[in-house]
């Protein structure tokens, strides 16, 4: 297989990517411009060209999206932004009784010639407290259906069963079998 690069700056991201596909995975840090969208996919395709435009090497590139019902979607993609400026503790409160929200993940392969996307969703609620330890801002927020835990009180194994970034990065990796093989 050839050298693929992950491309982020966030080692929690890494490690947790890591543990997903299940094999070493080559990485870098790169200072890539990213642009502002409400479409997580047009992020993440932008993204992977600047990527691959620095390094000339297939890259991966991530980025994930909070979808809140009650705040019509917002802030999707810009999620980064809402916990940079008023954080999780204060995202809990301004909710009303509204909680409904939605977590996406999307992941770009490019290697010059093809652009393949993948992404993961999974449906939950914002809690009223953040809870949990601390890798991921929202992560203490984030209450997936069927569960009582936020993702930042589950163990990496457990979020990783069911989160929106496995099941994007789990469709890489068998894109990446059936393409090429691990």
């Amino acid at each position: 297989m050839k050298e693929i690069f992950f491309v982020t700056g966030n080692k929690n991201k890494l490690k947790e990517v890591r543990k997903i596909l299940g094999f070493e995975i080559k990485h870098t840090e790169l200072e890539i411009r990213e642009i502002q969208s409400m479409s997580l996919r047009e992020i993440v395709e932008d993204k992977a060209r600047k990527a691959f435009e620095k390094i000339r090497k297939p890259v991966i590139v991530e980025d994930t999206a909070l979808y809140i019902k009650a705040w019509k979607n917002f802030p999707g993609p810009l999620i980064r932004w809402v916990m940079e400026t008023m954080g999780v503790e204060e995202m809990c409160e301004l909710l009303g009784k509204n909680r409904v929200a939605k977590a996406e993940a999307c992941v770009a392969y490019y290697d010059g010639k093809r652009m393949k996307i993948f992404s993961g969703t999974v449906r939950g609620e914002i809690a009223k407290n953040p809870r949990g330890r601390k890798r991921f801002d929202w992560d203490r927020a984030f209450i997936p259906k069927g569960f009582e835990r936020t993702f930042a009180e589950m163990t990496m194994e457990e979020k990783n069963r069911i989160s929106h970034r496995s099941k994007a990065f789990l469709r890489l990796k068998e894109y990446l079998k059936s393409s090429r093989g691990p």
